[in-house]
């Protein structure tokens, strides 16, 4: 048995934590209290440690136009949490913020995204990280170049900075 200071709270053990990389973003409500709540939530929980947060920019909607603009962060965090458990304490988060799953890329209060798990590439049924197209969205990458500019994708030669540069929609502070 492990010596009462080395437990967790999952019982996983002394997993080393993960660097993470989450995006987030909101249209409904009070965008910047629902983003706000969000990283206070993720904050709190015993596996997840918030380390830094991107400003939020405003940005346009990509795929249902017919939709407010966004309000858009990237939070850096470590976490001994599994990527799927991870995406469970996301999930519970959102729903707790009142997220209704309606329309594909629709208005939404709070959605929270794993972009990155560390260096890990994952595809399943429900989850793939990096998160998918991440590298073609400004709401993305301009908010993650601002935390962490020299960061590389797995698999991608350019830093998140070049990357971000090259995104013809600029998004702007809020």
């Amino acid at each position: 048995m492990l010596p009462k200071d080395k437990e967790t709270v999952s019982g996983q053990g002394c997993k080393p934590p993960v660097t993470v990389y989450l995006g987030l973003g909101s249209n409904m409500g009070d965008s910047r209290a629902n983003l706000q709540r969000a990283v206070a939530l993720l904050d709190l929980h015993p596996e997840i440690k918030v380390e830094r947060v991107s400003p939020f920019l405003e940005t346009a909607p990509v795929g249902y136009l017919e939709q407010p603009h966004f309000l858009n962060g990237v939070l850096q965090a470590t976490t001994t949490l599994s990527p799927q458990a991870l995406l469970a304490a996301a999930q519970s988060i959102e729903n707790r913020l009142g997220r209704k799953r309606t329309v594909r890329w629709g208005p939404r209060t709070i959605d929270i995204d794993i972009l990155l798990y560390g260096d890990l590439v994952l595809k399943s049924a429900d989850l793939t990280i990096p998160h998918p197209r991440m590298q073609e969205r400004a709401f993305v990458l301009q908010p993650l170049a601002l935390l962490a500019p020299e960061l590389r994708l797995p698999g991608c030669l350019e830093t998140v900075g070049a990357l971000a540069q090259k995104l013809a929609h600029p998004a702007a502070e809020k």
